[in-house]
């Protein structure tokens, strides 16, 4: 059923497009694994989704050099090279596999094509405050850069916790709480507020009713970024929840694009319309 209630919204149902408004995805993967297989895996079927649905850019890592950062990082940053107007980059951090010189070098050299770091500290059963992702902050909050953050509800090593420590410790860094401490809304919500250096991100929060609307409520939706995880999810899936949502339409715009241009102008960055 369409939203009447938002003119974006029967804008895209009515003409499957946006008229001034645009996606900006900052959660995004590449590669097939090892069990499942995604329609839309490689840079190039990327771009053709993105062009239908509207997205001007996305920022991801690939699932390859999440596993095998030294040796797969090369990838991230070819495709980045090679698109330089669809896609950014985040480094892939492994604690204890990730040298964190080489990473900085990497970065460093390579600033125009990076975004920032990923962490995922559930994957590496590695809390977010071990020893071993200290430099890694330490270099966020140095350069003013954010990370992209795998969050869970209740997780011992990237629960609602664990954020609050390193925004407080790393104050000058920006964390991405992707998938929001998903299944611990409530608290999750509460603890962003605040912390002005968290922002909300809507991978796998879309499959909850009622999630992003207390998200914005509570956050406030001038901090919810939108993001998908493709291509384990629909770019159009999103789209839809978030045109469906009980939220108006500058609330909407904010999760598409505006919030986005905001950390992007932090570092000089600016979307081509």
């Amino acid at each position: 059923m369409i939203n009447k209630n938002s003119e974006l919204a029967r804008g895209y149902y009515e003409n499957g497009k946006f008229e001034g408004c645009y996606i900006l995805d900052f959660h995004a993967h590449m590669h097939n694994t090892s069990s499942m297989y995604f329609p839309a895996f490689s840079p190039e079927l990327m771009i053709g989704v993105m062009e239908r649905c509207g997205a001007k850019l996305t920022v991801f890592c690939s699932h390859k050099a999440m596993t095998y950062a030294a040796f797969e990082e090369e990838f991230n940053l070819d495709v980045a090279k090679r698109y330089p107007d669809k896609f950014l980059a985040y480094h892939a951090v492994i604690p204890g596999q990730t040298d964190y010189a080489a990473a900085a070098a990497r970065m460093d050299a390579n600033r125009e094509f990076y975004f920032g770091f990923k962490f995922h500290p559930d994957s590496d059963k590695t809390k977010l405050t071990d020893e071993k992702y200290r430099p890694f902050h330490e270099y966020l909050d140095r350069n003013g850069l954010p990370a992209l953050v795998h969050t869970w509800g209740l997780s011992e090593f990237n629960g609602v916790d664990e954020l609050e420590t390193v925004s407080e410790l790393y104050p000058n860094a920006t964390y991405i709480c992707g998938h929001s401490f998903h299944g611990d809304w409530k608290n999750g919500a509460a603890m962003m507020k605040d912390h002005p250096n968290l922002y909300a991100e809507l991978t796998a929060v879309m499959d909850n009713q009622g999630a992003i609307e207390l998200l914005c409520d509570v956050v406030g939706s001038d901090r919810v970024l939108f993001g998908t995880d493709v291509p384990w999810f629909d770019t159009h899936h999103g789209i839809g929840a978030v045109l469906s949502a009980d939220i108006n339409d500058e609330d909407r715009r904010n999760i598409f694009y505006r919030n986005g241009e905001k950390l992007l102008a932090k570092q000089n960055r600016k979307i081509v319309i």
